[in-house]
């Protein structure tokens, strides 16, 4: 193998990328969006999520055109640095790494918390690195046998959150979920609306990092075909999931005993069928499925993004070979793996604000995120007019109205978070400003002729 141009190996399908783009984010219907009832209530949090959906629902039908018309392992690097140049494209790149490095360190406590609930006798941090080491070396193994374990549990995790709508359907009231439905606000003012701001990062969390199937590009059999139907239909599916989730929960009981956990969903199932129901039982152990599968899912990203960035020396290039039997970016996955692992040991003495290091990550992931999706929208703009001869083989249905709307979408829930996490926000702004300009800086100096976009 060359390993100035590393390939990847084409094995996967459109059902593969649905499990893969419901699966980076299903975890998020599982956990942490009910600190979104703490912040703005029942109904401010649905009006937080709505506008959440439409942004998602409009960048994702916008960014498809773009993974379509380039396909690459770095996704949206690759598009902002042939739209943007190479400064765009690496603060673009290093911003989406920060999103996938971030977020499985969170998703891996959650995982060794709730192990450690049902297994006293394993610490919690071991559990979550014991998950990371798993999933890297499954990742490391096969693309293919990635993806078809990330299918399989992603379905099992979809039907558990099917089964505990249906289970506590019989309690279901509209007047539980509107009762002080604004939350600390007695009624719909500005103490709402700014509850309502607040509340935003939870709403994202029912969606981060769908994005992540631009990913898997390069490893698609049939990529102009396979992601239209991945990404649309996996953005519907997740927004019917948060919806149903949210107000199924909601409505089933006294949702200020939920505001507050970690695990809503097995707290209003309880209520509802006893402490001792075997339905209580299914959901509890079968709930693993979601955050194994936003854990897996998001190593894949990561172990992308970082080899790509490596292949086009904004990274050290060692990190942009491929292993030699599996063909598999090993060395990305590693890199990526040892910071989630420290990150989940320094959960005990790094604090901000009084905040937990498992809120910064998520932070993090946001801030990354949004940072991305507004990049990725210019770009869209700017190969439109710069390249009207650009082979699309799906185009943004309602261009360019729902650009727009992803991109204003990204740009207000980008000042919310800001305001709301302002040092945290200054810290993200400048390491990622430093960074971009000396990798920019160091990927001039090694600038090879490997091409950007993959054959």
């Amino acid at each position: 193998m060359n390993d100035q141009h590393p390939a990847l190996e084409r094995k996967l399908g459109a059902f593969h990328l649905w499990g893969i783009a419901v699966g980076l984010v299903i975890s998020g219907e599982y956990f942490g969006w009910s600190y979104g009832w703490a912040t703005a209530g029942t109904l401010g949090f649905l009006i937080a999520t709505c506008f959440v959906s439409i942004m998602y629902t409009a960048f994702i039908f916008s960014f498809t055109e773009l993974t379509c018309a380039i396909p690459h392992a770095g996704g949206p690097f690759a598009y902002a640095e042939r739209a943007l140049g190479r400064f765009g494209g690496t603060l673009t790149g290093l911003a989406t790494l920060v999103e996938f490095i971030f977020a499985p360190p969170a998703i891996a406590l959650a995982i060794g918390a709730y192990l450690n609930v049902q297994f006293p006798e394993i610490p919690p941090k071991l559990a979550a690195t014991g998950a990371y080491l798993i999933f890297m070396t499954l990742n490391i193994v096969g693309v293919h046998i990635a993806a078809t374990f990330e299918l399989f549990i992603t379905i099992a995790a979809i039907i558990e959150l099917l089964v505990f709508m249906a289970v506590v359907a019989p309690s279901f009231s509209w007047d539980n979920f509107i009762h002080m439905g604004w939350g600390a606000a007695p009624h719909f003012g500005w103490q709402a609306i700014e509850g309502i701001f607040a509340a935003i990062p939870f709403a994202i969390w029912f969606f981060l990092a769908i994005e992540g199937v631009a990913m898997a590009a390069e490893e698609t059999r049939n990529p102009k075909r396979a992601i239209p139907v991945a990404y649309c239909a996996g953005v519907l599916t997740l927004v019917a999931l948060a919806f149903g989730v949210m107000i199924f929960a909601g409505a089933s009981g006294d949702w200020t005993s939920l505001a507050n956990l970690n695990d809503p969903l097995p707290e209003a199932m309880k209520r509802v069928v006893g402490q001792h129901s075997p339905w209580l039982s299914m959901l509890v152990w079968l709930g693993l499925f979601g955050l194994v599968a936003s854990l897996h899912g998001i190593i894949m990203g990561f172990a992308r993004q970082i080899f790509a960035l490596a292949r086009a020396r904004i990274l050290p290039g060692f990190l942009g070979k491929l292993h030699g039997r599996f063909h598999t970016p090993h060395r990305a996955t590693l890199a990526g793996g040892i910071i989630g692992i420290i990150a989940i040991y320094a959960d005990s003495f790094v604090s901000i604000q009084g905040q937990s290091l498992t809120a910064i990550l998520v932070t993090l992931s946001v801030f990354g995120a949004l940072t991305m999706y507004g990049a990725s929208m210019i770009s869209l703009f700017v190969l439109r007019k710069r390249e009207p001869g650009l082979p699309r083989s799906y185009k943004t249905p309602a261009y360019p109205v729902l650009p727009i709307i992803a991109m204003m979408g990204a740009l207000v829930s980008f000042i919310a978070v800001a305001y709301y996490n302002f040092t945290l926000f200054i810290g993200y702004a400048l390491i990622l400003l430093l960074a971009t300009i000396y990798s920019t800086a160091r990927g001039r100096r090694n600038e090879t002729d490997t091409p950007l976009s993959a054959d």
